[in-house]
């Protein structure tokens, strides 16, 4: 903690931040291993009886009975047979009445039908509302608490478990006001519950340390074999980090020309394919465009977009993803809202987003996904090398109020690996608190 940090964190800096109408961050309640996914029980709205079905084998305590004195750790409303504006009036209630007595760290999650997927353009407007009403309920709610939206298929059952776990618990502290598409399948394989990841291989480059080493060990943690991947430069780093999760090292430029093939005949030849991949390496030159170099621009769009390009096409060319197989990319904040000094960055992660969608349909042919992340203001060493008063305006300008850890990212690239995510598929996930930037 810095001099700055220390000053706002004492008595004196604390009267100084609530008289300027800065609240303190709360405390957020993240998983840890052995705990309950929730400190309480969970009123459901609306229910059919496939969100039973996934809420049992979830393993929370649910109801459908509101008291009026009860606080609840989780409201879920299902609202997939809406069937015109109507219907929202139910949401409406169901929520006013018992929002207040959500509890800290509490979850919201309402459930609707894609709205591209309405013919009737009354129930395409009921659901596509769905987006503007939990994006204001999760900027509303208050003490750490997040809301969510899951879009389904009518009568939504098994395929929405692995989403409804990630968002029920601690695992999603850090995202909030996020809608994601999920898709029924076929031949859905349920996540064991303790080790969701156990036999698969995984891949993650940029791993070394930061997001890539948190994301190394969540990976490894759910039970994944881990190949942590870096650039030679960072190879002492990279090999403590493999030892860590007692996974392997690779030291590899992915910008390098013969780096897609080298990766390819060594994942070939060493396993045979690979389960997991995680496109996390990054890096950044900021400057304005105007005083931006050639090769400032040309090395952001190489290491954080065309690296990635050239790795997919080998590892699809190649026949490198084993069946099931998950492509994680990390995009950014940036890339959807832009970012002063970083046009590069910001027309790199954005580029992510388009490969994404335009993979997904590749990836699904061969039973695979393809989705990114995209990280808000995350605590790690390069957000602690900015201007203090930057650092804690970026921290501050989301719903939650604070800064996420590089495990809200983690957990997050976890869950969409896992094989009861088969029907997440070409989506951009936020990490970022509900940022007031681009939201």
């Amino acid at each position: 903690m810095t001099v700055a940090e220390r000053l706002v964190d004492s008595p004196v800096g604390r009267s100084v931040t609530k008289a300027l109408g800065i609240p303190p961050a709360v405390p957020l309640r993240r998983q840890r291993p052995g705990e309950p996914l929730l400190d309480g029980p969970v009123l459901v709205h609306a229910a059919g009886s496939g969100i039973e079905q996934a809420l049992t084998e979830i393993g929370v305590p649910y109801g459908f009975t509101d008291d009026g004195t009860t606080e609840y750790a989780a409201l879920v409303c299902d609202a997939t047979a809406m069937t015109d504006v109507a219907g929202l009036r139910e949401v409406y209630a169901f929520l006013h009445g018992t929002l207040r007595r959500l509890r800290p760290s509490g979850r919201v999650l309402v459930l609707g039908v894609p709205p591209e997927d309405c013919v009737d353009p009354r129930s395409a407007a009921a659901h596509r509302a769905l987006d503007g009403l939990v994006r204001s309920v999760a900027k509303e709610a208050r003490k750490g608490a997040t809301a969510n939206l899951v879009y389904a298929q009518p009568a939504p059952g098994s395929e929405v478990v692995s989403t409804l776990r990630f968002f029920l618990s601690g695992s999603s502290a850090y995202v909030s006001g996020q809608p994601v598409r999920v898709r029924k399948v076929q031949g859905l394989r349920p996540d064991q519950v303790e080790y969701p990841l156990s036999g698969k291989l995984a891949v993650v480059t940029g791993a070394a340390r930061g997001l890539g080493a948190a994301m190394a060990a969540k990976l490894a943690a759910d039970g994944a074999r881990v190949i942590c991947l870096d650039v030679p430069a960072a190879g002492e780093q990279l090999i403590a980090t493999a030892n860590d999760v007692r996974g392997l090292a690779l030291q590899l430029d992915v910008t390098a020309d013969p780096a897609p093939a080298r990766l390819g005949r060594y994942l070939r030849t060493r396993f045979g394919g690979v389960d997991i991949f995680v496109h996390n390496a990054g890096i950044t030159r900021d400057k304005l465009l105007v005083n931006m170099a050639e090769e400032q621009w040309d090395a952001v769009l190489g290491v954080n977009l065309a690296a990635q390009l050239r790795i997919n096409e080998e590892l699809l060319a190649a026949d490198l993803l084993r069946s099931g197989a998950r492509v994680v990319c990390v995009s950014s904040q940036s890339g959807i809202a832009g970012n002063r000094g970083q046009t590069n960055y910001a027309a790199s992660k954005a580029g992510v987003i388009g490969m994404v969608q335009a993979l997904a349909p590749r990836l699904s042919a061969v039973g695979g996904t393809v989705n990114a992340v995209a990280p808000g203001f995350i605590e790690t060493e390069m957000s602690a090398q900015m201007p203090f008063a930057v650092r804690e305006i970026g921290r501050r300008v989301n719903s939650l109020g604070q800064g996420g850890r590089p495990v809200d990212v983690a957990e997050t690239v976890a869950w969409l690996a896992r094989s009861g995510s088969a029907g997440v598929n070409g989506q951009v996930v936020r990490v970022c608190g509900q940022s007031m930037l681009g939201a």
